[in-house]
């Protein structure tokens, strides 16, 4: 009998999950028992994280050794993830132009979540400019940011000790040796943590079926149907034309991926599946220091759904109070979210606090934001594979753009794909 692969593994864990979910909607005691099954597995993933870009970063800018062509790159890696981003926002406004979900909603049938935290959350971080996010990239304890997990500041200190190695020569080599080993045995730790995935996706799905249960999505089906049309939309269509112009296929990279995507909507986290996108970005054809860079760093600048969902959202509210957005002060939305979503990256909860961070600005309700936290875990799932998705593409564009993408490599791994899937 042959054995059944990760994705088939995921969607049964996902299958079983809202089963029980539904089944004991309302229970406690289903959180009591699968709420450590979850967290046990977004910690093991979480645990490995910072090594891996440490480690696979150090070795790709050692590798490159010359600062002039890492600056390079770097100036078209923001260059690119703006206008990505900016566009993000525009599909999330047309969106909701176009279909207009918040129109003819009763909110006398919509349930309030507590957002306390976030707006606590919103109001420490509201005063974080542009100028902040770019001043904190350099730490003042290296330390303190392994601990915060800030990594922005992680991605610069590596890319400085990188450049170090490098500068060292012969007796860098040693140390050079010493990441390269410390990557392959956390990818072979990442392997290993993979195969508990299927428990981690049926325990964080079954806590949040019991929680919300399926009666939640009514009121608001309109939106999360919308969110997902248009997030499919934005892979298929936007991602899909810039991955054609670099010379891929989106198609190719999501099957190559799939494994990774099932896991990210189910757990509705980026972090799980980032140490798996940087090595098959890196099977595919793209060399290490631009893997390592530029995928990372999109976790922070490069959030497609997380835009789009925030340019949508709020039109949704906008519509559900019945406020008239004119163009003009859609335009103002736009330019605001494109400053909020990259001064306060890396903030947990970071959709929900921009938000809070942007209606105000624009004369929209921050109480709206109450009525559709219900099924923000449904939503985050639809933004996350868009973030998984549109990093990986980024690497790839990045790549061609520097004309250091191996296409050979790229054939070879992608035979091998299809023929695994035979």
């Amino acid at each position: 009998m042959k054995r059944f692969g990760l994705a088939i593994q995921i969607v049964i864990g996902l299958i079983l999950g809202i089963l029980v979910g539904a089944i004991f909607f309302g229970n406690p005691a289903v959180a009591t028992y699968l709420q450590p099954i979850g967290d046990v597995f977004l910690r093991l993933i979480k645990m490995i994280v910072i090594p891996i870009v440490v480690a696979t970063l150090i070795v790709g800018v050692a590798g490159v050794g010359d600062v002039k062509k890492l600056g390079k790159i770097g100036g078209k890696t923001i260059l690119y993830f703006e206008i990505v981003t900016t566009i993000a926002i525009v599909v999330g406004l047309l969106a909701a132009n176009i279909f207009q979900p918040g129109v003819g909603v009763d909110m006398s049938h919509l349930q309030k979540t507590d957002i306390h935290s976030y707006v606590e959350t919103a109001e420490t971080t509201q005063s974080h400019s542009m100028i902040d996010t770019f001043v904190n990239i350099v730490p003042k304890n290296i330390f303190d940011a392994f601990v915060r997990g800030d990594m922005l500041a992680i991605i610069f200190f590596s890319v400085l000790f990188g450049l170090g190695v490098a500068a060292a020569g012969e007796r860098g080599k040693p140390v050079l040796h010493f990441f390269q080993g410390v990557a392959d045995a956390m990818f072979w730790v990442v392997n290993a943590i993979m195969r508990f995935a299927p428990f981690g996706v049926f325990a964080l799905i079954g806590v949040t079926v019991s929680k919300f249960g399926l009666s939640s999505l009514v009121p608001l089906g309109k939106l999360v149907i919308l969110v997902h049309l248009a997030m499919l939309f934005f892979i298929l269509v936007v991602l899909g034309t810039i991955a054609r112009i670099s010379g891929v296929k989106i198609t190719q990279i999501m099957r190559i991926l799939k494994d990774e995507l099932l896991l990210a909507y189910s757990t509705s986290s980026s972090e799980t599946v980032l140490p798996k996108i940087m090595e098959k970005m890196e099977r595919l054809g793209c060399p290490k220091a631009i893997t390592s860079f530029v995928i990372p760093t999109g976790y922070s600048f490069n959030l497609d759904g997380s835009t789009l969902y925030q340019a949508l959202a709020a039109l949704f509210i906008a519509q559900m109070y019945g406020i008239h957005m004119p163009i003009s002060a859609q335009i103002t939305l736009m330019l605001v979210l494109m400053v909020t979503s990259k001064g306060i990256a890396g903030v947990p909860g970071v959709s929900f606090v921009v938000l809070l961070a942007t209606l105000g600005s624009v004369g929209i309700p921050l109480e709206g934001l109450a009525f559709i936290a219900g099924v923000d875990r449904l939503l985050d799932m639809a933004r996350t594979v868009v973030n998984v998705v549109g990093n990986s593409l980024a690497a790839v564009v990045i790549s061609r753009w520097e004309g250091q993408f191996d296409k050979k490599k790229a054939e070879q791994y992608l035979k091998e794909v299809s023929a695994k899937a035979a």
